[in-house]
């Protein structure tokens, strides 16, 4: 009956600090998880995020990032959009933002609430034994994913994200791990079938198989984990992609049970994202425009890489004055080799064999020059 009610205090709370889903659950994760995260890293899936070898240990249970956890309590924030996002990749004048980008930074929302939560909880509970948590939110070496479909929230689909049959693939997850144990809830059970549309729909082949992301094809991580210039046989297929992607999300057919989110702060119309003025942003104005973004995390250097493959396969040359500039005068060599690279793409011969001479005598980085090949 105790745990019961604190159950239901867990569930209280969740509504009262917002939170859209709430589900408790044992913290311990099965084998078959680790042994696809070890999978995941002996392939090389990871590409430069050298962070999980580093953390694999603690990576691959919850309990080895903490000893003392009891229970899980995953909460879930609906960030779902309220258009298909989808249409967004036929307007190539504009660059294309992932959904949860286009809002403030889900981790500051999500960790304030978080933490607020804990504290009530914590002076709700009984004091005989002392009550100790963990919050995390996407940035500590923890995997919520699988803990959320054990906890019931959803499954992990083939394109390895939460799917709920509430919300869809628009939840924002939160965890809380607690040294206490509480009453836990049922798993979900997969509910994909024979579907496979996220895996088709994906622009650069990036599953090797339903359930296998190769993170180092995947536009998501090109466009945001990846430091160096993107590699030439993914520039055509990110299309106007300049920071994520979420084709394989949005074509998942149980996102027609999705809602709009009630969050103000994933206001989906909060940035402009036309690349005619985005390709302009110097250092100061980037940070400026983006304070409070998720954009920001990447730097400047590398959105404007981005910024400039999407003004390469918009087919707009009006955009070359800007791509000109860039790849003249730009200080960052990623930055001067995709804007080469537009370049090519929108320009006539006339200007391309003027503008090839004038760079090549000024510039001396062996990754830009290597563009003109």
């Amino acid at each position: 009956m105790k745990n019961n009610n604190e159950n239901i205090l867990i569930k209280k709370l969740a509504k009262e600090f917002e939170f859209d889903v709430c589900r408790v659950t044992d913290p311990k994760l099965d084998l078959l998880t680790e042994l696809r995260l070890k999978e995941f890293i002996d392939l090389g899936f990871h590409g430069e995020m050298k962070w999980m070898e580093e953390t694999y240990e603690r990576r691959r249970s919850p309990i080895n990032l903490w000893s003392e956890a009891k229970s899980a309590i995953i909460l879930g924030l609906n960030y779902g959009p309220g258009a298909d996002p989808l249409i967004k990749n036929d307007n190539k004048s504009m660059g294309n933002i992932s959904v949860y980008a286009q809002g403030k930074d889900y981790h500051g929302v999500i960790k304030g609430r978080l933490k607020s939560f804990s504290s009530k909880l914590i002076a709700r509970l009984d004091k005989t034994n002392p009550t100790n948590v963990k919050v995390f939110v996407d940035t500590a070496p923890l995997m919520e994913k699988p803990l959320a479909e054990k906890s019931g929230i959803g499954w992990q689909g083939k394109h390895t994200n939460v799917v709920s049959k509430e919300f869809g693939s628009w939840l924002f997850l939160g965890v809380i791990l607690v040294n206490k144990v509480f009453q836990y809830d049922n798993p979900e059970t997969n509910h994909c079938g024979s579907c496979n549309q996220c895996i088709k729909i994906c622009p650069t082949n990036a599953f090797d198989a339903p359930y296998k992301l190769n993170a180092t094809k995947c536009i998501s991580y090109l466009t945001i984990e990846y430091k160096n210039i993107i590699p030439k046989e993914f520039r055509k297929d990110i299309g106007n992609k300049i920071f994520g992607c979420d084709d394989c999300l949005a074509i998942c057919p149980w996102n027609k049970y999705a809602k709009l989110s009630n969050e103000t702060k994933f206001n989906h119309e909060m940035y402009n994202f036309d690349l005619h003025d985005l390709l302009k942003l110097c250092d100061e104005t980037f940070r400026v425009k983006f304070k409070g973004s998720p954009i920001k995390r990447i730097g400047r250097d590398r959105f404007l890489r981005n910024c400039c493959i999407s003004a390469g396969n918009s087919n707009n040359k009006n955009l070359l004055p800007y791509i000109i500039k860039l790849l003249m005068d730009d200080k960052s060599s990623i930055v001067r080799g995709a804007a080469v690279w537009a370049f090519q793409q929108l320009s006539d011969k006339e200007l391309y064999k003027h503008i090839k001479v004038k760079h090549l005598n000024i510039e001396n980085d062996a990754s830009v020059i290597q563009e003109w090949a």
